[in-house]
């Protein structure tokens, strides 16, 4: 029997709270999102069993469900209507879940929008660098012969040191871009931050000690503030780009439109430069090296008590959201001492939650629990965790403790041994690429952390009871074919069905997707391309079927194919907050389409020059019903012709 969405919806409704604890309700391609007034009302443990839930977590002030493409929507219509409550968009029930936030989580929440984007660049430098670290060192050893002259090293060189040198551009960008202001006007004051008219910050010390740092009277000549680039320093340019907004949005509504153009840039630069270099710029470095000070006082207390305080602690902070400033820590440490102590902690606080998934994963004999939890054991060695925490380890709290107890081992482990990181951006399996000049060190952390997390997770978790469960199961209707409409859908339908590629790419690893419900492949099995640097591209059907849904902003199709195989296909990752920019709708529900038969047309350029990742996943929903086989892909695949995912219909 087919899936009774209505009950599904009363349900949850009934174990969130009931409709006057849901602030707001949208959906997006896979997740009904839910802004909830009260948290303690919400049963997490209960809506995961609920027929279709398929993982529950907490993000960005909002509570989401994962139910799949082809569910979400009917649950969805079901959910409000029971409820009713009124629907709103993606965009809205995010207003609702950031007013909902703290002005301390908001703040985190703005931090992480600053950081995460630019990781990406910081992570490119910061392995190149750890790699050219490791060949110094061997060379300087007698290990190997080095020729700094050959090219290859030369620009290796280069390369290693680029996004760490215009840190403040890189940062001034994305800043500029989160607060709403021009992130062209932000980067121009990033590097008008590291302009060579200043001094460099990297010789203050020297300068110092000579008694010659430069000086420059502000405030028609009231005070003189030491005339310093801000190099190493990340705080300041925020604030300053917070500075550059405040004053771009108020002057575009008072300059008028025929000068707007080149007086409101004019006036915003110049006085958030003004501000920043002569008040907020030396003021927030002082603030900034207190903070990292104090950091580095906890993580270097004797016998390493203070790494293992912070990494009992990371998981919970992850949990909280307070993870998002991080990164800044991991910045201004790399700044201060060429290195970060702080993401070998954040590294081990990882692993041992990732062990303590895989450890539920081989104990359980509940395959559901099995199926989520290996997966998203997988994703938190690759060091993303959200899918092990949120989706297993806080269901079973003292799953949950074991991770965070195997993180605090393996920070006290990072502590005794001095163990610290070339960059940042990367941890878990690969975060060993980052300390290739303390290999030992990282492996016997790994090593340590694990059988500690493992060990103690095996101990503690046990199976739920099914007794209680076992009475509904039987309420339910004994096994019938499939359903109606997948009947209508398809009157032949096939034994076995291969799907071709959806657009042309390269084909990448799931875990390497960035979002970690499709890196843990939640929702079912992914195969993932990324169309690389082209700026338009088509997304065809992989195979024949029919469209059972659209969605109104265009970034992701539903396709239920000849073989009854429910298919998503997600063009990027958060596109649904394009609002349809870039995408153009080309099939209608209802619409029956052929392999290679053209669904979207998508402005991958748009998307990039947004911030949004480009990665295009296709989804099988419904796997249960099929034996599914992800091919060995080639380099790149054509859409509409290159095989990706073979199907055989079980029984």
């Amino acid at each position: 029997m087919g899936m009774d969405y209505a009950k599904s919806a009363k349900e949850v409704l009934e174990l969130v709270g009931g409709p006057a604890n849901v602030a707001s309700a949208a959906h997006c391609a896979t997740r009904l999102r839910l802004v909830i007034a009260d948290n303690s009302k919400v049963n997490k443990e209960a809506i995961e069993d609920v027929e279709g839930v398929k993982g529950v977590f907490e993000a960005q002030g909002q509570l989401q469900i994962i139910f799949g493409t082809g569910t979400v929507n009917k649950v969805y219509d079901e959910f409000v209507t029971a409820g009713g409550i009124t629907g709103v968009s993606k965009a809205e029930a995010k207003e609702a879940a950031a007013a909902k936030q703290n002005p301390i989580m908001r703040g985190i929440k703005l931090l992480g929008d600053v950081f995460v984007p630019i990781i990406p660049a910081i992570v490119a430098s910061g392995l190149l660098l750890g790699i050219m670290s490791t060949v110094n060192f061997m060379a300087a050893n007698g290990f190997i012969q080095l020729d700094t002259t050959n090219e290859f090293y030369v620009v290796a060189n280069l390369v290693s040191s680029t996004a760490f040198t215009f840190l403040q551009v890189l940062i001034g960008f994305s800043a500029a871009k989160a607060f709403g202001a021009n992130p062209f006007l932000g980067a121009v004051m990033g590097a008008l931050m590291i302009h060579p008219s200043l001094e460099s910050a990297y010789n203050l010390a020297e300068l110092s000690a000579q008694g010659a740092v430069p000086q420059q009277s502000m405030l028609f000549g009231l005070i003189s503030v030491d005339w310093m680039g801000y190099q190493g320093h990340v705080i300041p340019i925020v604030i300053a780009c917070a500075i550059l907004a405040f004053l771009e949005k108020r002057l575009h509504k008072v300059v008028p439109e025929a000068i707007d153009l080149f007086v409101t840039p004019l006036v915003s630069v110049f006085v958030s430069a003004y501000l920043t270099l002569g008040f907020v710029g030396p003021l927030f470095v002082v603030l900034e090296n207190a903070v990292l000070g104090a950091v580095q006082w906890l993580i270097t207390l004797p016998f390493g008590l203070g790494a293992l305080v912070v990494g009992g602690f990371y998981a919970p902070t992850v949990v909280t959201g307070l993870h998002q400033m991080y990164t800044a820590i991991d910045l201004g440490q790399l700044a201060s001492y060429g290195v970060t102590y702080w993401l070998p902690i954040a590294s081990a606080a990882n692993i041992g939650q990732a062990a303590a998934c895989l450890a539920v994963s081989v104990k359980t004999k509940n395959p559901k629990v099995r199926g989520l939890a290996f997966p998203a054991a997988l994703s938190g060695f690759m060091g993303i965790t959200e899918p092990a925490i949120f989706g297993v380890n806080l269901r079973y709290f003292k799953v949950f403790v074991a991770g965070c107890i195997g993180g605090a081992v393996g920070a006290l482990i990072c502590s005794l041994t001095g163990l610290a990181a070339a960059g940042t951006g990367v941890t878990g399996l690969f975060g060993i690429l980052l300390c290739l000049n303390m290999p030992l060190q990282y492996i016997i952390m790994f090593a340590v952390t694990t059988a500690v997390a493992f060990g103690l997770s095996f101990m503690l978790y046990a199976d739920e009871p099914q007794a209680a469960k076992a009475a509904p199961a039987a309420e339910k209707s004994s096994p019938e074919p499939a359903a109606a409409s997948q009947l209508d859908v398809a009157p032949q339908m096939l034994a076995a069905e291969t799907l071709v590629a959806p657009l042309a790419g390269s084909p990448i690893a799931a875990q390497e997707i960035p979002d970690p419900t499709f890196a843990a492949q939640i929702l079912g099995p992914t195969v993932a391309i990324e169309p690389g640097e082209i700026d338009r591209s088509a997304v065809v059907a992989p195979c024949g079927g029919v469209v059972t849904t659209v969605f109104d902003t265009g970034h992701a199709v539903g396709i239920t194919s000849d073989s009854g195989a429910e298919i998503l296909i997600h063009v990027g990752v958060d596109t649904v907050k394009m609002a349809g920019r870039g995408f153009s709708k080309r099939v209608t529900e209802g619409q029956r389409v052929a392999a290679g038969d053209l669904l979207l047309d998508v402005d991958f350029a748009a998307l990039r020059q947004e911030g949004y990742p480009t990665t295009t996943m296709m989804i099988v929903s419904n796997a249960d019903d099929f034996e599914v086989e992800c091919r060995e892909l080639m380099d790149s695949v054509e859409p509409g012709k290159s095989s990706v995912m073979d199907l055989a219909r079980k029984g």
